[in-house]
């Protein structure tokens, strides 16, 4: 069994983002290639974008610390620290509206293979 502390995950990878160019760092906690199920901590520094992407299956996002907003075509959704929001089908996009934490979680189905970029 592993035991993570996932805030003191987030916060490691949001002193990572702002000092990067790019305003993001990720940390892949559980999972990878080989399995469904992949869980990433990411942190984003305020004013950041995740580009809009394709969700590769199932994915929740859980706001560990911060703000950010959701977006999916039309329509958006914000969630705040302790929030899960979960990752329409298609795409969509992820924008820091505060320093932020988050805990990306997906399950890979056969629409696609996932990919996260930190």
């Amino acid at each position: 069994m592993k035991k993570f502390s996932l805030t003191a995950i987030a916060r490691t990878q949001l002193q990572e983002a702002t000092a990067t160019s790019h305003g993001r760092a990720a940390s892949t906690v559980f999972g990878g290639n080989e399995h469904t199920l992949r869980q990433t901590v990411m942190g984003l520094v305020a004013g950041t974008e995740l580009q809009e992407h394709p969700n590769p299956g199932e994915a929740t996002v859980m706001v560990l610390q911060g703000r950010i907003r959701l977006s999916s075509g039309t329509q958006s959704w914000e969630g705040r620290t302790g929030d899960l929001l979960v990752m329409p089908a298609g795409t969509s996009q992820i924008t820091a509206l505060e320093d932020s934490g988050l805990l990306l979680s997906v399950a890979k189905t056969d629409r696609g293979q996932a990919r996260v970029t930190g």
